[in-house]
């Protein structure tokens, strides 16, 4: 997969908030101010903190980019409710219960039940569901099922049956399952397949789709859900008149509006077949969009929408809905562009073997990009950093595009603060070279990861897609491979000489010591006592950091030292630790190219999956100390267009929403198309037209 998760900064998804096009509600919005003066921080509740971003260089734009920006924002909000449902199938219905109690109930406010119940809601929000958005578990409400009971009663709010009772209970406590033992499918409560289907019946169904050219394999199964008419298996297609039609027709609707803006003739082509994808849920059109899309690289403004990553379908088919608007940010796209033009350097000099090394690494664009709005899998929790298309041959023959968000890693940085830093790393060595190197090193990492990691290397010839050769372990082997070439560079001279930076050795140790104290130590507070590692990043940084540490340990690369009762990991060799990196990746790209499932999971069980308890008990009692939450994500800005007498757009204006709980609400307001508020809507409508 091809989303990056700062190592330092652990973020994990993506948010935007607009307004419908013919309402304004000033009441509900500041006005952006400069970075000075802006609160980056909105809210902190449970683990999670609440962050909003800035756009920058908004006023820069013409009015018909700023019309460009607005409708593809649009478009993306319009397929807010697809995520929520394919989480969860009872996610709708739970948290149209849930707000209807928020936005009417009139009674005590200030009792520890109802701080409880908000606390609950506002994670779900944060979610798209009732699963944890990292670690993927049930949510747990601290609110009695009896508290609970007088809400809806006296908020005349009708929740029954097996949606009310999951909420208390211990039915689909995983949204995700990587435990084949408890069934990858049976196991998980993600709405991406029909009741009683098995992993193996998954397996047989995609093995019989025969692409017309095998060279090129369609996607099957990204946008669709697989469930059983008749004891037979039928694939629901995501398209206009199918499933999800009512949200994907919206979606439509706000696309057609933004190719009638469009830059340049390539990204209206672009955005024209997007149209008919989601009109037909054609796989061959959607190859043939993500082509148009990989070549239209001029213009100003650019954007992710459709179904895409499929980390949260546990065989790894279906993609989850997501968009992200993004602005060129001409300065730092201008210095980071010298990673793309020596991509084909690093690859010839990558310690992998030959023949799993492209000859000519094709059509690779990297840009840092300003965030104007993000929705579906990629908000409220975001990425840094995101490489596209997935699909292995159109990378090798047409390229892809990287993107690092600026602005968001902007906002990181202005929120965060160093204490977990001086409490995990072992001496003051360590700290200055985290503070004087780290952030730019995060920086280089996600180029080096998306830019040349996830373009580097190539399949051997007659070997599947990975989701066919390994299967569920696909994801993370992947990530870690993207991770492995950025670790494996940091320290290369060639920075130097790029002028990435003034000195790539020490830039190098200040990365290696972050990333094995992350994959070692500080992940692990994202973990409940106990808990195995599920996330697909959490894996690959633990089985990235555990293997090296195991194979280094006769040498003394790596040194695991106790003081005054405390566990520290401290790196003795940097160059020898670079050499592991290399190893690593050797043998990952191999397990990759020749589609090696049996060694993927050797190498995902054995080192990424279990957690040593006393470690984690000692981790999680050092970090009781710190107030600030483990996971962050972000409300967005809101775009308020001005019109004329005649309807006409005559300005957009960037505000900041009130919070985050105002946001939700008027997204659930304003972009509700799968639930039955919507349908109550249309009915109202139509009553109204006939009077």
């Amino acid at each position: 997969m091809n989303k990056i998760l700062s190592t330092c900064l652990l973020a994990t998804a993506l948010t935007f908030v607009s307004c419908n096009e013919d309402k304004k509600d000033p009441e509900t919005a500041q006005a952006e101010t400069s970075q000075e003066d802006f609160n980056f921080k909105a809210d902190e509740f449970a683990d999670l903190k609440i962050l909003r971003y800035q756009i920058p260089g908004w006023e820069n734009l013409s009015l018909k980019e700023q019309k460009l920006v607005y409708y593809l924002t649009q478009a993306g909000l319009a397929g807010r409710d697809i995520i929520w449902d394919q989480n969860y199938r009872h996610n709708l219905k739970i948290r149209e219960a849930l707000e209807n109690i928020y936005a009417n109930y009139n009674g005590d406010k200030s009792s520890e039940e109802w701080t409880a119940f908000e606390t609950y809601l506002k994670r779900v929000w944060f979610s798209n569901g009732i699963h944890h958005h990292y670690s993927n578990s049930k949510l747990k409400p601290e609110f009695s099922k009896e508290y609970f009971d007088t809400l809806l009663k006296e908020t005349n709010t009708d929740l029954t049956g097996e949606a009310y009772e999951v909420i208390f209970n211990d039915k689909d406590a995983k949204k995700v399952n990587l435990n084949e033992a408890d069934g990858l499918i049976e196991g998980s409560a993600v709405n991406m397949y029909g009741e009683g289907i098995t992993a193996a019946e998954v397996d047989a169904f995609y093995a019989n789709k025969k692409s017309p050219n095998p060279e090129r394999p369609l996607a099957y199964g990204i946008n669709t859900k697989l469930v059983k008419e008749n004891g037979k298996l039928v694939e629901k297609v995501y398209k206009s008149g199918g499933l999800y039609g009512e949200a994907i027709d919206e979606i439509v609707k706000w696309l057609e509006k933004a190719k009638a803006v469009a830059e340049n003739k390539k990204q209206a082509n672009a955005l024209g077949l997007l149209i008919d994808y989601y009109n037909t849920g054609d796989l061959q059109t959607w190859d043939e969009y993500n082509v148009a899309w990989v070549e239209a690289t001029e213009g100003n403004i650019d954007y992710i929408n459709s179904f895409i990553e499929v980390y949260n379908d546990p065989k790894g088919y279906t993609g989850s809905y997501e968009s992200i608007v993004q602005i060129k940010d001409f300065d730092m796209s201008e210095k980071m562009s010298k990673v793309e033009e020596n991509v084909q350097w690093f690859e010839d000099n990558s310690p992998i073997m030959d023949e799993h090394k492209k000859d000519s690494v094709v059509g690779v664009t990297y840009k840092t990009v300003i965030v104007a709005g993000e929705s579906g899998d990629a908000s409220p929790s975001t990425p840094i950093g995101v490489n596209l298309p997935n699909s292995s041959w159109i990378r090798k023959v047409h390229g892809s595009k990287s993107v690092s968000l600026g602005n968001i890693i902007n906002a990181y940085e202005n929120a965060g603060g160093s204490d977990r830093l001086k409490e995990f790393a072992h001496d003051e060595e360590e700290i200055a070279l985290s503070e004087k190197y780290g952030k730019q090193a995060d920086k280089l990492h996600t180029a080096l990861h998306e830019v040349v990691g996830h373009a580097s290397g190539q399949l051997n010839q007659g070997v599947g897609t990975t989701k066919e050769t390994l299967k569920s372990y696909a994801s993370t082997l992947e990530e870690g491979r993207a991770d492995l070439v950025g670790l494996y560079y940091l320290m290369d001279p060639k920075l130097e000489e790029l002028g990435l930076t003034d000195n790539a050795e020490e830039l190098g140790k200040a990365a290696y010591n972050d990333y094995i104290r992350n994959g070692l130590v500080t992940q692990l507070v994202r973990l409940e006592l106990g808990d195995d590692v599920e996330e697909a990043h959490m894996r690959n940084r633990q089985w990235v950091s555990a293997w090296v540490y195991e194979k280094g340990k006769e040498d003394g690369v790596i040194e695991k030292v106790e003081k005054d009762g405390k566990t520290y990991y401290d790196i003795k060799d940097y160059q020898k630790l670079r050499e592991l990196f290399g190893e690593l990746l050797r043998e990952t790209q191999r397990i990759k190219s020749e589609g090696d499932y049996e060694a993927v999971k050797d190498l995902v069980e054995n080192y990424g999956v279990k957690v040593d308890q006393k470690m984690h008990k000692e981790v999680l009692e050092r970090n009781a100390q710190f107030k600030s939450a483990p996971y962050s994500g972000f409300i967005n800005p809101v775009l308020v267009p001005e019109m004329d007498e005649n309807g006409e757009i005559t300005a957009i204006k960037v505000t900041q929403p009130e919070s985050f709980e105002k946001q939700m609400m008027d997204y659930s307001e304003n972009f509700s198309f799968l639930t039955e508020k919507k349908e109550a809507k249309k009915e109202e409508a139509v009553e109204a037209e006939e009077m």
